[in-house]
């Protein structure tokens, strides 16, 4: 995912001739800023809207990664009674 607040860069305005220099400067603005908008960093958000039918349950458990959403089914598969966890480490 992409980082969300990735401001586009200001680009350095190009001399009359061609100057390696300006070449240089452009392709490490245009890189820096490729880096920052393909960095999985952290994401935010307000609300989060699930369809819980689709989550793994804790019969997945072995499969799943550290932080991976889960249901908790241990109290059955009646509605409003499960919990979602996060996977921690072992």
């Amino acid at each position: 995912m992409a980082e969300l607040n990735a401001t586009p860069p200001n680009l350095p305005l190009a001399p009359a001739e061609y100057e390696r220099r300006y070449q240089d400067q452009l392709n490490n603005v245009l890189r820096l800023f490729f880096a920052q908008i393909s960095n999985p960093g952290d994401i935010g958000g307000a609300t989060l809207n699930l369809s819980i039918e689709y989550l793994p349950t804790d019969a997945d458990l072995p499969n799943l990664r550290v932080g991976d959403v889960f249901r908790d089914t241990t109290t059955g598969v009646v509605a409003n009674t499960q919990v979602l966890r996060i996977k921690t480490a072992p």
